[in-house]
């Protein structure tokens, strides 16, 4: 197709598109109703299979799943694991071989969907040690892939002493979280230099932005035989690497000091980006800097991934708050001109360019004309995956000022349980904010984040100096000697801090359990000063699977929970209570969860830590248990209560 021709086609399609989304999208988020045609045209595996292509294992697999895991966070609805579960299942074998992968060829495309297996091996699952052996897999690669002399990656073996932009995202997000969860602390230092390293070799000093490959060796057509950079900046590469980078600082701990050099880099390349957003669309063009050039386009991909990384890089606190802006623009952007909605109401993506590459093949030299000459797909699954991942950072971005600059934190001194680990050390669990398995408070810990909270663990016991600058402080279900040998009981002391705190305005949450897994006696005499005791009564206590013995019922008008009114909670101990406690949620007499306004602050209980992973996940309950919904609501109700000047002071 010639470029005057292809240009004029693009005209007339943005034309449809911005008519097509001026419609009414109706209430579900365009997340969601993306993940619905990703669903729809892929039902039994990924692939294009309207081209006669083969679902095998490869890079936009993972980058689609990813997104598909994004709208499961902001979503519990199991149908979404299922569909990762089940494209994974398809290659994984019993033993933790891949189906259809080839170590050897050392491509580093095949390490991305490795990030759906680490989801899986960090889940309450038959089996799921499977997964943790293919992941070991291909961070056996990562060990062996060849490496330019300083240590880059080779982007895959048939490109030798060749690296680029490309493959950031495709190993260092799935690297970094394997070396969190299982690997050497040291390893992180090797991820940050991939990035130091490409950004040292691609980037233009004159405009900010990274060319989209280097080769070490000058050999290549394509290579400028000083600097081995390639000739032009093209979009999705640079999307690829910023992405890359949001993601990676995800796993990369608080602590570890070279942590900043990612975020450094970040702050440069993002603001060099925005410089090239098209004022008038708020998208970005195929080829980056050559705004409204001659067979120039706007690109859906390289939109969505620029769109994802700076809406992620803000909320993250990453970047100055002010970006946002031009993030929201180019997502409005992407809904008039890249949005089209056909006869069955399922939304597609236009106008991603079908792939970008150098050398191989036919030869691709990097020119100009090249990146202009390659087709462009509807539905592309390189432009789809950063779509939903952009629409859940606007979804996310719309409700979470809510808890901005507070801080939530969970009790690791009540209850300090430890279990056998990965590597056979042992690790704290039960109601941490790390433990992604049926034990833990991730998704509640992520409720409070994507609020725009900070959670924090207190390991040890509460004090004026360990509680401040804290806004939420949650204890749960302290231990018994059954579960830890020496427990750490409250005592006087403690009630006296966790009161004086309160009153200053803390809000204060306890969680207690059935009488036969929690410690009441001491649990009650802090209680006691609110005016509230767990009853030494059980009920709820289900057989099996019959959870309609779980039911709560909660009545219209609920002010902690203004949309919910049905959750399950097992094996819960009933409250008693007397002013200034009050009932906030009561079924069949017994009065389930109550509120009390002590001095500035607030104080919740309810008797079963109800919001751990395996009741709010949308994987073990009926979905007609708002469970996730109720977490949500009461997320935002204890972030919005308010807090004192007295407390304030003791922050500082």
């Amino acid at each position: 197709m010639n470029l005057r021709l292809l240009s004029g086609l693009l005209l007339v399609s943005c034309e449809v598109l911005a008519q097509s989304v001026a419609r009414p999208p109706g209430g579900m988020p365009w997340s969601q109703r993306m993940v619905a045609t990703v669903m729809a045209s892929n039902a039994d595996s990924i692939a294009y299979v309207k081209e006669g292509k083969d679902a095998r294992w490869e890079y936009e697999m993972g980058v689609v799943l990813q997104g598909v895991e994004q709208v499961w966070y902001r979503t519990a609805d199991d149908r979404y694991f299922q569909y990762i579960q089940k494209n994974m299942d398809r290659y994984i074998t019993p033993e933790g071989g891949i189906r259809t992968y080839t170590m050897d060829e050392y491509n580093i495309d095949y390490v991305t969907p490795g990030r759906s297996l680490l989801l899986l091996a960090q889940q309450s699952l038959p089996g799921n040690g499977k997964y943790r052996k293919a992941a070991d897999l291909l961070r056996k690669q990562l060990a062996q892939q060849p490496r330019t002399n300083e240590g880059g990656f080779w982007h895959k073996k048939r490109y030798p002493y060749q690296m680029w932009l490309d493959g950031l995202y495709m190993a260092e997000p799935f690297y970094a979280e394997y070396t969190r969860l299982y690997g050497d602390a040291k390893d992180f230092d090797d991820i940050v230099n991939q990035f130091v390293w490409m950004e040292n070799h691609a980037r233009d000093a004159k405009t900010g932005l990274l060319y989209h490959g280097w080769d070490e060796s000058r050999e290549q057509k394509w290579a400028n035989k000083q600097t081995g950079k390639s000739p032009n900046f093209w979009s999705r590469a640079m999307g690829w690497y910023v992405m890359a980078l949001v993601d990676v600082l995800d796993y990369m701990p608080h602590s570890y000091p070279r942590r900043a050099e990612l975020i450094t880099i970040l702050q440069r390349t993002i603001p060099a980006i925005l410089k090239y957003q098209d004022p008038k669309s708020g998208c970005w063009y195929q080829v980056t800097d050559r705004m409204g050039d001659k067979g120039n386009y706007l690109e859906a991909s390289g939109t969505g991934m620029f769109v994802y990384a700076t809406a992620k890089g803000v909320r993250m606190g990453y970047l100055p708050a002010t970006l946002l802006a031009s993030a929201r623009k180019g997502y409005d952007g992407m809904l008039k001109n890249f949005i089209s909605t056909d006869s069955k109401g399922l939304i597609h993506l236009e106008k991603t360019v079908l792939v970008g590459g150098l050398g191989g093949n036919p030869y691709r030299d990097g020119s100009y004309e090249y990146y202009l000459s390659e087709p462009i797909r509807q539905d592309d699954l390189k432009g789809v995956g950063p779509f939903i991942m952009a629409s859940v950072e606007m979804e996310i971005a719309a409700e979470n000022t809510l808890g901005k600059g507070k801080t939530v934190a969970v009790d690791n001194y009540f209850n300090h349980e430890f279990r056998k680990g990965a590597s056979g050390e042992q690790e704290p669990f039960h109601y941490t904010w790390d433990d992604r398995m049926h034990s833990g408070f991730f998704w509640w810990g992520s409720i409070f984040r994507n609020l725009g909270a900070k959670t924090t663990t207190i390991s040890g016991a509460p004090t004026a100096a360990s509680l401040r600058g804290t806004d939420v402080y949650i204890i749960v279900d302290p231990d018994t000697p059954k579960e830890t040998a020496k427990p750490n009981y409250i005592n006087e002391t403690d009630i006296n801090a966790i009161a004086d705190w309160v009153r200053a305005g803390g809000t204060l949450v306890l969680m207690a359990n059935d009488t036969s897994n929690c410690e009441h006696i001491h649990f009650n005499q802090l209680a006691a000063r609110f005016g509230m005791q767990f009853l030494p009564k059980n009920r709820n206590m289900v057989q099996g699977t019959q959870w309609e013995q779980g039911t709560i019922s909660i009545p219209a008008g609920t002010a902690i929970f203004p949309k919910t009114r049905k959750v399950y909670i097992k094996e819960l101990a009933p409250l008693a209570i007397k002013a200034p406690a009050k009932a906030a949620v009561s079924d069949g007499g017994d009065v389930i969860m109550g509120v009390a306004s002590v001095g500035k602050g607030t104080v919740f209980a309810v008797g079963d830590p109800w919001l751990y992973n395996e009741y709010v996940d949308g994987r073990r309950i009926p979905a007609q248990y708002a469970n996730f919904g109720a977490a949500k609501e009461l997320a935002a109700w204890l972030l919005s209560q308010r807090r004192g000047e007295t407390s304030s002071t003791v922050r500082k």
